[in-house]
């Protein structure tokens, strides 16, 4: 109820009112103020947070309008927001004798009885108060309605309530907007389809309606459908951002890259430049293998958004996907800089520097990145990788042995054992750790040969490798 601006041209300068309010509460003044000048008096004092002299001027307008429901309102409302929850109910039950259809008491209640933690008695009197309501204020009741729902964790009425709004006001903004969004938080995405077909069917220029068919369409995986939807919805409002947005999402999952590359250079026209943005364009250019052009996307969400270590580790892998290895390294460098604690930025600088025949100072990164993530096997294994590629072949054996207990037993730590085994000269040992391997990760095998393709030169080994291979794996390869 109570507004921002004062409108001096009907009521006069409010330092007059203010003034005249001065000399009546000292008894002074031979006229009173209106009703409303009470008011402005009350909002006034409100708004520069003097609920006391808020409160004594509502007093005061009582002793001259006692049946003001507008003053009785004003009081509840100050009551409310000083949380003396009890007067300010005791409040609403003296003014409702005097206006009994008062929409702002009626919401008010239910704030009161929200903060009170009294979910089931607020939901309780606003369905109650919708059978007095027709059209518009009815609409306000029930997303009130929603908004209880939604805090007591009810949130399958929550959806329900908005369709009812929507069924009275297929246009609400509001319920279009929230409904978009319980839709996929409940699982409703089948009935949120339906529901707004048969929207666009009966109001075909309706374009949140078209947006949320698209929404529910893309929740459910059906990206053509979705973006049909999309294209209806900015033919109707061709600035609806969000719209381009989940339109250029659904292309990058059916890997239309081109497409989407052209729907977010239309957002890029109609909207303010965001992150997000230019890192998809970056992300659909380097999908494209044009690292070039992904980087200069790459950079200009970095612009924006400087912290996001993300972005550089993105722009490190364009590099590294180039063999820029030294340039890659300087990316993944910032990036590391910016988050100290991920061992994938670690990782990813050993790899480069392992390229770059810098393999010491590799293996301090595989360390690290070890350190930061004990648990985790693919660290291990970059770390057991450069020892044996640097010619380290025991050691890869006791970091194989301390990374098990780390991890448990893994596939992968059995052929880079048995590499290990065959390079120090114990084939014997080798075969059984490699048999081990094919049996726990058959398909991991070609990582093994990868590490030494001279190991398929050895009759045993390849035997082995022959007599664990899947039946047909031969004949599948062939067709």
């Amino acid at each position: 109820m109570f507004e921002d601006d004062f409108d001096d041209e009907e009521w006069g300068p409010l330092d007059e009112t203010l003034s005249r309010y001065e000399e009546v509460k000292k008894g002074e003044s031979a006229s009173i103020l209106s009703e409303e000048e009470f008011e402005r008096v009350i909002e006034y004092y409100f708004q520069n947070s003097n609920e006391e002299q808020a409160m004594l001027a509502c007093d005061i307008a009582k002793t001259y309008y006692p049946f003001s429901a507008s003053i009785l309102l004003l009081k509840a409302e100050i009551l409310t927001q000083a949380q003396k929850y009890g007067q300010a109910l005791k409040t609403l039950d003296e003014m409702e004798q005097y206006d009994n259809g008062n929409l702002d008491a009626v919401l008010l209640r239910s704030d009161i009885l929200l903060a009170q933690f009294k979910y089931d008695q607020a939901a309780l009197w606003l369905e109650q108060k919708t059978q007095q309501y027709h059209g518009k204020e009815k609409t306000e009741i029930l997303l009130e309605l929603s908004d209880v729902y939604d805090e007591s964790e009810e949130f399958d009425a929550v959806f329900d309530t908005l369709k009812r709004v929507i069924k009275i006001d297929r246009r609400n903004e509001e319920a279009l907007q929230k409904i978009c969004f319980w839709a996929e938080f409940t699982g409703r995405l089948e009935e949120s389809v339906t529901m707004h077909i048969q929207l666009t069917d009966d109001d075909p220029y309706n374009a949140l309606a078209w947006f949320n068919l698209g929404a529910a369409y893309q929740g459910l995986k059906l990206y053509e459908k979705c973006i049909d939807a999309y294209e209806y919805c900015v033919a109707i409002d061709e600035k609806f951002e969000f719209a381009y947005r989940n339109m250029a999402d659904a292309y990058m999952r059916l890997k239309w890259y081109e497409k989407a590359l052209e729907v977010l250079e239309k957002h890029i026209e109609i909207a303010k430049p965001e992150d997000v943005i230019f890192e998809a364009m970056g992300y659909c250019w380097e999908k494209r293998k044009d690292f070039a052009q992904a980087r200069q996307f790459y950079r200009q969400a970095s612009q924006l958004s400087p912290q996001d270590d993300g972005i550089f580790y993105k722009i490190g892998e364009t590099y590294a996907r180039e063999k820029q290895w030294e340039k890659a390294v300087k990316s993944f460098s910032v990036a590391l800089h910016l988050d100290k604690e991920n061992a994938s930025y670690c990782m990813a600088i050993g790899n480069c520097l392992m390229e770059m025949d810098v393999k010491s100072e590799a293996l301090v990164c595989y360390l690290n990145a070890v350190r930061l993530k004990p648990g985790n096997k693919t660290t291990w294994v970059a770390l057991i990788r450069g020892l044996y590629i640097t010619g380290y072949f025991e050691e890869a054996i006791t970091q194989i042995e301390v990374a098990r207990d780390h991890c448990g037993d893994k596939g992968d730590f059995y052929y880079y054992h048995a590499a290990a085994l065959f390079e120090l000269g114990k084939a014997k040992e080798g075969l059984l750790q490699l048999e081990k391997a094919i049996k726990m990760s058959p398909t991991r095998v070609k990582m093994f040969t990868d590490l030494n393709p001279e190991f398929l030169l050895r009759s045993a080994v390849a035997e082995l490798i022959s007599k664990h291979k899947k039946p047909g794996a031969k004949d599948r390869k062939t067709k």
